[in-house]
């Protein structure tokens, strides 16, 4: 699948595997609060932690699309339509990344979907922006709908990897859910933490 004016070249099979059994392969994901003005900050951090692909929450770019920064940095990026700089998702990438580059898909202003190419697996990465508790029941079913859809369609030898912003509180009680959350969650768990670890249990 291609997207955009995505050139014949941008689209081939990619030959650079993201990660292998002796290339360690770092991914991490940070909500900006806003990259509504580029800068080189992220790209700094992205390279003091060695990371290959970072995930960003609350860019608050509209539209979506791919852009190259003039640090060589690729970023896809999926955000509102109406113009409004409100939430907003995107994939930043080193050069190797988006070497690996398979195919991506922008779903809407809280979900990006990238699918990378590796020689003994592929990954397919969902970074997200959930919305805060206070939001209302019905943004918050259709934001977990819409997520365990996409989850539900990845190619079933893909390693999945959701992260981002999920704007849960897991609490510190893990009973029952030993299995899906570790012993170091902080406070009592809210709505969206009921939500999150209903969304790892199925």
């Amino acid at each position: 699948m291609t997207l955009l004016n995505q050139s014949r070249k941008d689209v081939q099979r990619p030959t650079t595997s993201l990660t292998g059994p002796k290339v360690i392969t770092n991914i991490g994901c940070w909500n900006v609060r806003t990259l509504y003005t580029i800068g080189t900050q992220l790209a700094k951090e992205m390279e003091r932690y060695n990371i290959d692909v970072l995930g960003v929450s609350e860019c608050r770019w509209t539209g979506h699309g791919k852009v190259k920064l003039n640090t060589g940095e690729s970023v896809i990026f999926s955000g509102r339509e109406d113009n409004l700089h409100q939430h907003g998702v995107a994939i930043m990438m080193w050069k190797k990344a988006e070497q690996a580059l398979i195919e991506w898909k922008p779903i809407n202003d809280r979900i990006i979907y990238a699918r990378f190419f590796s020689k003994f697996l592929k990954f397919s990465i969902l970074q997200v922006y959930a919305p805060t508790n206070e939001t209302n029941e019905e943004d918050k079913d259709n934001f977990y709908d819409q997520l365990q859809a996409i989850v539900d369609s990845i190619h079933k030898h893909d390693l999945p990897i959701v992260m981002g912003d999920l704007n849960a509180k897991v609490g510190e009680d893990n009973e029952g859910c030993e299995s899906i959350m570790g012993k170091h969650g902080l406070g009592v768990r809210n709505d969206n933490g009921e939500r999150l670890v209903d969304f790892c249990n199925l």
